[in-house]
């Protein structure tokens, strides 16, 4: 008997994706090989991944399905659960490979890193956290290379800085997550200015797709995306001294 397969929604980049089963079916891309081999050396680490079985009859990538709610959905304020967040991307940035320590790429980058010298997950935020018995990042398809700094600037931005909330409160969550990666005085004090350079690079990812034409992220860019990521990117940089006495106290 066939599996029934139902369409997962809220992803925006990665077209029909379905869940069969206990597992998530989603398109083969050139870069899948690399980043399958990516998770399994992350999770050979000890940290939790989706599981990889290779391809369907249709040729789709086949995930273990993790059951739980995203975090985008049930949002992470109390500082114990952001400082947990921090402790899991430092658990995948420590078991993640060096940039010269495998193959090149076979893609590039969608927003490069300054100086990239790590192989990194790229979009550890709250809408591909799945929270319940188990914490599991989820959507690794755009791993590939980049930094602890900038990949932990967009971690960081996404799960604590809201431009709708109090500047001062969201210093104090931003703290707790730093606190849980366990970042040392280097990686602190340059966090703010990558945060705000992340999300400038954001937003003018999605401009420039919609001025050239370049999908999905154009129709991202006037469905809403675009001015989040503009209001953002000038809530963090407008408030950058308030980050770095946060993180430098």
């Amino acid at each position: 008997m066939t599996t029934p397969e139902v369409p997962l929604t809220g992803g925006n980049a990665t077209p029909s994706v379905v869940r069969a089963g206990d597992t998530v079916r989603k398109p083969w891309q050139p870069a899948t090989p690399a980043v399958h081999a990516y998770m399994a050396t992350v999770r050979s680490a000890g940290v939790d991944v989706p599981q990889t079985y290779g391809q369907d009859e249709r040729g789709r990538q086949v995930l273990e399905h993790v059951p739980g709610t995203l975090a985008i959905e049930r949002p992470l304020t109390a500082l114990e659960d952001l400082a947990r967040v921090g402790r899991l991307v430092r658990a995948i940035h420590d078991a993640s490979p060096r940039l010269d320590d495998v193959p090149p790429w076979p893609e590039p980058m969608l927003l490069p890193a300054p100086a990239p010298d790590l192989i990194c997950h790229n979009d550890l935020a709250p809408w591909n956290l799945v929270v319940g018995d188990r914490w599991v990042f989820i959507d690794w398809d755009g791993a590939g290379p980049s930094s602890r700094l900038w990949d932990l600037a967009y971690t960081a931005q996404s799960f604590t800085l809201a431009a709708d909330d109090d500047p001062a409160v969201s210093a104090r969550r931003l703290r707790a997550l730093v606190d849980g990666y366990g970042a040392d005085d280097v990686l602190r004090a340059a966090l703010p200015a990558a945060m705000a350079d992340r999300t400038a690079a954001m937003h003018a990812l999605l401009r420039d797709s919609h001025r050239d034409g370049r999908e999905p992220w154009g129709s991202m860019y006037v469905a809403g995306h675009g001015d989040h990521w503009r209001r953002a990117s000038d809530h963090v940089r407008a408030h950058e001294h308030t980050w770095l006495a946060a993180l430098t106290a």
